[in-house]
């Protein structure tokens, strides 16, 4: 596979670095400021697209910063997974940009400045993990978005937000330093290198102590994908504002979890020798336990974002249950479910929110006949809770239905009724929330009910389009398979 040198990679990383410093010297000025950050957004994402036509052709960008010890770089590498992530994490960037302008403005919070400037960052670190070269280069990326959406959950600086932002920090950060760094020295010590290569640096033959050893930790070290039961950091971090929630769930932090999961999965292990140590079904089971057990938890939460932070939890393990199908189909649809849930994903962050500007309602069983004096934020989060259930046109649908035959191409009825299963509970959390919006009455006495109305241009708009793109990419899934079907073994 011919590999590009090329700088593209790290100006990506570096576009929101700079603007960081046009945002804190902006910060008397906020159009100023908010157009620093439509302006970075802008420019991350055409460099990241740009890199798009050398991936499609089978190439691989890459970029050598500097060697920090003999045989350890950061270095940068561009793949087909990697731009897949980046893709989606920088054009989603500038639509919650968007929605951060109109939810912050409404409601006058404060410490926008460091808002927007953490925000940045925290996109920064998203793509460098994207683009990383190396365990090295992703580790520290890695760490580096764990610190900087610490201000982002601990923003309302009450007793919750702390409460919830030493949680987040000491599961995240925690488990990095020492699960996931003892995984990087057991590979290093084992295979001699850092750096991602296709088809994996270990070898069938190795110690079966150490890659299954190393494997365990890296699962556990990458607490951010939110696999139980190390996942209850991420409903707590729901004290964040909803720009934020979106950020954590659909764009950065638990995507770069599964993402760096996935990564090291493909990249660090490959199919051949997770199938020769026996790694592949049995994490497809674990995982199967969150699925079915974050579901059904699910259904048990009257607070809207804490029912979709249960969600997510559920759906990430999709990810890494496609991969650990090690079927063609199963990796197909695993990976396709990174973009497709985060477009979904963010879309009914962005209704909650929503909500939350026009009503201060955060309570689903405050949301009769909300539907009537709010359709379009509503009609958005019926998309997206159809793309989560797997229902056809929408964008869950194609992934769900590669995980389901990627799982009868891997022989597993048990991962098949999962599926099954969680699509059903699925079902069973997100439709009673679009009855009671559309088809129930408001109770009586509601006296606010009748001055309820749509939330800001700038809050609508963004869960529109990303509606819009949810539905899109239902019918019309083919530039994410064409990237996917460059990085299958």
């Amino acid at each position: 596979m011919e590999t590009i040198v090329s700088i593209k990679p790290f100006l990506a990383v570096l576009t929101s670095l700079v603007a960081v410093v046009l945002i804190c010297l902006s910060s008397k000025k906020p159009n100023l400021r908010e157009f620093w950050s439509f302006a970075a957004g802008g420019i991350m994402f055409l460099v990241v697209i740009s890199l798009t036509p050398a991936i499609l052709g089978g190439k691989i960008v890459a970029y050598r910063l500097f060697t920090l010890l003999p045989g350890i770089d950061f270095k940068f590498r561009v793949d087909a997974l990697g731009l897949l992530f980046a893709t989606t994490a920088s054009f989603l960037w500038i639509i919650t940009t968007a929605y951060s302008i109109g939810y912050m403005r409404s409601l006058k919070e404060h410490s926008q400045t460091r808002y927007y400037s953490c925000f940045a960052i925290a996109l920064s670190s998203a793509i460098g993990v994207a683009f990383a070269g190396n365990l090295f280069t992703m580790y520290f990326f890695y760490e580096l978005l764990s610190i900087i959406t610490y201000p982002l959950v601990a923003h309302h600086e009450d007793a919750d937000a702390w409460r919830g932002g030493k949680k987040y920090v000491v599961y995240l950060v925690g488990l990095s330093k020492t699960a996931l760094l003892a995984a990087v020295v057991i590979t290093y010590m084992t295979t001699g290198t850092l750096d991602f290569a296709p088809g994996g640096i270990f070898r069938p033959g190795m110690p079966s102590l150490l890659v299954t050893l190393s494997f365990i930790l890296f699962i556990i070290g990458f607490a951010k994908a939110g696999i139980m039961p190390l996942h209850s950091w991420l409903p707590s971090a729901m004290v964040a504002p909803t720009p934020v929630s979106a950020l954590l769930h659909a764009v950065a932090v638990v995507k770069v979890g599964v993402f760096s999961v996935v990564r090291v999965m493909l990249s660090v292990y490959g199919t051949e020798t997770l199938a020769a140590y026996g790694l592949g079904l049995p994490t497809a089971f674990f995982v199967s336990f969150t699925i079915i057990a974050a579901s059904v938890i699910a259904l048990t939460k009257d607070d809207l974002k804490a029912r979709l932070a249960y969600s997510t939890i559920s759906q990430l393990s999709y990810i890494i249950l496609g991969v650990a199908l090690l079927t063609p189909d199963g990796i197909r649809g695993g990976i396709l479910h990174i973009s497709n849930h985060a477009f979904s994903k963010i879309t009914l962050f962005f209704c909650a929110g929503s909500i939350y500007v026009a009503t201060h309602r955060k309570k689903i069983s405050q949301m009769d006949g909300i539907g009537r004096k709010m359709p379009l934020t509503m009609a958005a989060f019926t998309v997206g809770a159809f793309s989560m259930i797997g229902v056809p046109a929408a964008a869950g649908f194609v992934s769900k239905w590669y995980l389901a035959v990627g799982s009868i191409e891997a022989g597993s009825v048990g991962v098949l009724l999962v599926l099954l299963a969680s699509g059903v509970l699925n079902a069973a959390y997100f439709l009673p929330i679009v009855y009671r919006a559309f088809f129930k009455e408001p109770p009586p006495g509601d006296t606010e009910f009748e001055h309820i109305k749509e939330s800001p241009y700038f809050v609508v708009m963004p869960l529109a389009i990303t509606a819009a793109i949810t539905v899109v990419m239902g019918i019309y899934p083919d530039y994410f398979l064409a990237l996917i079907e460059r990085m299958l073994p």
